[in-house]
């Protein structure tokens, strides 16, 4: 106890030191049996099996675009549309991701929730940002340019043998510069994130609140087997 008129001591000094978390530490019983059925109700719920992939599903099969892209994009189309339109009222247009946000391929066999954790372990949300079509051309260029394939859906870009855009095709038809296209993406690209810097043009952002990897789960437990291909949504002419 201190009196008012007493003063109290300073902290001179902190000492820390590095405890590596690794086997050479032994468990304690007790912390065992009280973690264990956590984690096995966790492991049961991870590893239910939710659907099948008859093939691997890689982000690196293809050049412009690849099994797991199309199918991270396509699933967000499907999934975060519903919500999209009962929020707003319109509907979702196209859809952009990262190529490295792809953490992991989807192995042969079956698929399950710890699939989607594997593939996606990040807490990134689908957001849809409205764009007019003069930042859609950018985004075009943008993917032209990066060298990589960004998972893209609802919209089919292709370049010509000098690697010039071609033609720019949303949703079947060809692309307005004048018109707003609503654009779902990741919170992390939409603020900037892989250099998207064309995502600041958004006239507005709307926060769906649903995880990516939810909509893979969500996705996953409807569908009896996993059959994405590489088509024809972004592609280079000879």
């Amino acid at each position: 106890m201190y009196s008012c008129a007493e003063q109290k001591p300073d902290l001179i000094k902190i000492d820390a030191k590095q405890i590596t978390i690794d086997s050479s530490l032994a468990s304690k019983e007790a912390i065992e049996d009280f973690v264990k059925p956590f984690r096995e109700r966790i492991n049961h719920i991870l590893d239910s099996t939710l659907t099948y992939a008859p093939y691997p599903i890689s982000k690196t099969d293809g050049v412009l675009n690849t099994t797991a892209g199309n199918l991270m994009a396509d699933i967000v189309l499907s999934e975060a549309n519903p919500i999209f339109k009962s929020r707003t009222g319109h509907t979702i247009d196209l859809v952009l991701l990262n190529h490295g946000g792809i953490r992991s391929l989807i192995s042969k066999g079956n698929v399950s929730s710890r699939t989607a954790f594997e593939v996606m372990p990040f807490e990134n949300s689908i957001v849809v940002a409205d764009l007019k079509g003069s930042s859609i051309l950018k985004m075009a260029s943008y993917l032209r340019d990066s060298g990589r394939a960004h998972p893209i859906a609802g919209m089919q870009l292709t370049l010509d043998a000098k690697n010039e855009i071609q033609s720019l095709i949303i949703q079947g038809q060809p692309l307005d510069e004048n018109k707003t296209y609503y654009v779902a993406t990741s919170n992390y690209l939409v603020n900037g994130g892989d250099s998207m810097v064309f995502f600041k043009d958004a006239v507005a952002v709307t926060n769906t609140d649903y995880l990516i990897r939810n909509a893979m789960i969500d996705y996953f437990k409807k569908t009896d087997t996993l059959r994405p291909i590489i088509d024809n949504r972004f592609i280079k002419l000879k």
